[in-house]
């Protein structure tokens, strides 16, 4: 069965079983592979992606409910939230080993496009769920920060 969605700004219709957990979909039907698997219980939020512009566990997500929606991957956050986002990332060596990272990325957006100035509160309560093996939580907090000031939060 076909399922018709939005994937980083382009439709596609991807002939696929709708309770296909949106990640394998993503990684295996689109070849999109920055969205990573990590538990696949929507626990550790390495497979996190946007669905209408919220952070969605795509693992535990059947794509049959993305149906005419909108989903960015990693691979498609494209705005200067992003971007900010990134080169924050970059800026104060936030990856580790880099597993979680695109998730990590994913809620950190989210959380900036929708609250430009957050406080430390905030950050943990976005990003709780994200976990890092490496635990660069204090960097993850930083790069948040120093994104916000970027975009002039």
């Amino acid at each position: 069965m076909a399922i018709d969605f939005t994937l980083n700004g382009r439709p596609v219709s991807l002939d696929v079983d709708p309770d296909m957990p949106l990640l394998w979909a993503i990684r295996e039907a689109a070849g999109l592979t920055g969205t990573k698997f990590g538990c696949g219980m929507a626990q550790c939020g390495a497979c996190t992606v946007h669905v209408a512009g919220e952070p969605t566990r795509s693992c535990a997500t059947p794509i049959g409910q993305v149906a005419g929606q909108a989903v960015t991957t990693i691979e498609g956050i494209d705005s200067p939230v992003a971007q900010a986002v990134q080169q924050a990332w970059q800026r104060l060596d936030v990856a580790q080993c880099g597993y979680c990272q695109s998730g990590q990325i994913m809620s950190a957006v989210a959380l900036l496009t929708q609250n430009r100035r957050p406080s430390d509160a905030d950050i943990d309560a976005a990003m709780q769920g994200n976990l890092c093996r490496c635990a660069t939580y204090v960097r993850i907090r930083a790069a948040i920060h120093a994104a916000a000031q970027t975009i002039g939060g």
